[in-house]
């Protein structure tokens, strides 16, 4: 082969190799022209959205409104599960002061919640609620006011007083200067209520919303506002929660309209 023809062959392959890379260098500036535009990083799908397991401690008058709200929330947030553990507002404040794991605390009371600043953040009321008398199914001794639950032939069924509705119950009693000696002071409302569903107790003072469960179980009779005692629901995050965020969204979320009146329509009042 000539000299000539030589260097022909090599100046062409010179020129296709430039050719080459300029189009991939073409291809390349083509590709990453939206990242440099904000086009090329797309929002996190929802699949990829922070997911939670929650664990909230509730007092017991909240087992059927929240097992409804627990689900409602679950679905307008996918991947977060919520689980309850229901139980006296005194008896949930001694789970937290032990270290119980859990993400939230929703009481009874502000007073139990005021105990445990040093655990929570900053508490913030849900809802409230008003005690009822429950007397036994079909009111057999037409009991129709507080004064009445001071017959000594009566099977009266309370709270224990550091219990938030049973520290209720004797608020109003004593106000009214109604002396009662119960059967037997129980570690929470639904232990209460179940008493008298089961016969064991002609009456006893719940929450309205507990009463309202029983059907005809029981009968409701309520006591007038000036002679009743309001309960108050706050509710908080817990500082050892492993899901801080998740945790305060679902407190947040229990102050909107939606979970409003989920609350409202199981009978609870606006906070």
């Amino acid at each position: 082969m000539s000299p000539t023809l030589t260097r022909r062959r090599t100046v062409a392959a010179a020129a296709l190799s430039a050719a080459l890379l300029a189009g991939l260098t073409a291809c390349g500036s083509g590709d990453d022209k939206p990242a440099a535009s904000g086009t090329g990083s797309a929002a996190p799908s929802a699949s990829a959205a922070p997911q939670a397991n929650l664990t909230v401690l509730a007092a017991s008058s909240l087992t059927d409104v929240f097992k409804t709200a627990g689900a409602a929330y679950e679905k307008a947030h996918a991947g977060t599960k919520v689980t309850f553990s229901f139980a006296g507002s005194q008896e949930l404040a001694a789970q937290v002061k032990q270290g119980a794991p859990a993400d939230a605390l929703v009481t009874a009371d502000t007073k139990t919640m005021d105990g445990l600043k040093s655990e929570t953040g900053d508490p913030r009321i849900i809802a409230k609620n008003r005690l009822v008398i429950a007397a036994g199914k079909g009111n057999p001794f037409k009991i129709d006011e507080l004064k009445d639950l001071a017959d000594t032939k009566l099977k009266v069924v309370l709270a224990a007083p550091e219990v938030p509705v049973g520290r209720y119950s004797k608020q109003i009693l004593d106000a009214q200067e109604v002396e009662v000696k119960p059967v037997s002071q129980e570690p929470n409302v639904r232990a209460v209520l179940g008493k008298v569903e089961m016969g064991e107790a002609d009456a006893g003072l719940v929450y309205k919303t507990d009463s309202a469960k029983s059907g005809d179980k029981v009968v409701t009779v309520e006591i007038p506002d000036e002679q009743n005692a309001v309960a108050s629901y706050p509710a908080a995050t817990l500082k050892q929660s492993k899901n801080t965020e998740a945790a305060a969204a679902f407190v947040a979320w229990l102050n909107t309209p939606e979970a409003q009146k989920i609350l409202q329509e199981a009978g609870f009042q606006q906070p």
